[in-house]
């Protein structure tokens, strides 16, 4: 079975950078796969992302490399088992309030004994190479969100639960739950409780031996939150990526439209 690219990287002690991918598309998957990522995630919770275009996606993905990751919907059996069965080697569950959420989730992702997900890897049993039914559980990987007050309450209860492989901060729903509206929503935060709250999550992973990751709006960001020491950093979104070099074209061309004149 290939062996997985960013459990390789935290073996070294290195971090991993991970990439997003709203868009259903495959060529967009392919495009951002091919820029160097030590993984892709495909969102299934906020993405335009169904499950067939989610396989292409992983099929896309294939050709550079780049380890395949999946956010899903919710936290459910049938949920975690579909994007393994896919291909997906890596899964970020959001929503995950509790230990039993996280127990859950940990058993979804593991076959009998250790877990309850049903054989039936499909396409993982190509795309992953020989030998899945034997060493898939050790090169799968296991993300928890933490994103709510309830949370931040279970903290230590949550990243104590055997089996899981770390912890996903997603910063915008984690800024609703403790602060309200009084920041706006997004990725990069800045405000003391919030900067408190992502120390606080990443001390917890380390103290009981998992990973910890940070969605991050910003390459500046992610560089920021890696010297923190912070074990995966989502650096890039194609939507954000897309609209961003979109929009600084247009602007560098509107002035010289401007000046034309």
């Amino acid at each position: 079975m290939k062996t997985n690219t960013v459990k390789a990287l935290w073996a070294k002690g290195q971090p991993a950078i991970n990439g997003w991918l709203s868009i259903g598309n495959s060529f967009s998957a392919e495009i951002m796969a091919a820029q160097g990522y030590d993984s892709l995630t495909v969102d299934l919770q906020h993405g335009v992302v169904d499950y067939a275009t989610a396989v292409q996606m992983f099929q896309a993905m294939g050709a550079s490399g780049v380890m395949p990751m999946a956010r899903i919907a919710q936290l459910s059996p049938s949920e975690v088992t579909r994007v393994l069965d896919a291909g997906a080697l890596g899964v970020i569950c959001p929503m995950i309030n509790t230990r039993a959420d996280a127990e859950s989730l940990v058993s979804y992702s593991r076959y009998a004994p250790n877990g309850i997900r049903s054989f039936g890897p499909t396409r993982a049993s190509i795309s992953a190479g020989p030998g899945y039914d034997g060493h898939a559980e050790n090169e799968l990987i296991c993300l928890a969100m933490i994103e709510t007050d309830e949370a931040m309450s279970n903290l230590d209860a949550i990243c104590a639960t055997p089996g899981l492989d770390g912890v996903y901060v997603g910063p915008s729903d984690l800024t609703l739950a403790l602060t309200g509206r009084r920041y706006r929503t997004g990725f990069d935060r800045e405000e003391p409780e919030m900067m408190e709250a992502l120390q606080a999550i990443l001390a917890a992973a380390h103290r009981h031996g998992i990973k910890a990751g940070l969605h991050t709006g910003s390459g500046d960001y992610a560089s920021r939150a890696i010297g923190w020491g912070y074990d995966l950093v989502t650096a890039g979104t194609d939507v954000r990526l897309l609209s961003q070099a979109a929009s600084q074209t247009v602007l560098t061309v509107r002035k010289a439209c401007r000046a034309a004149l």
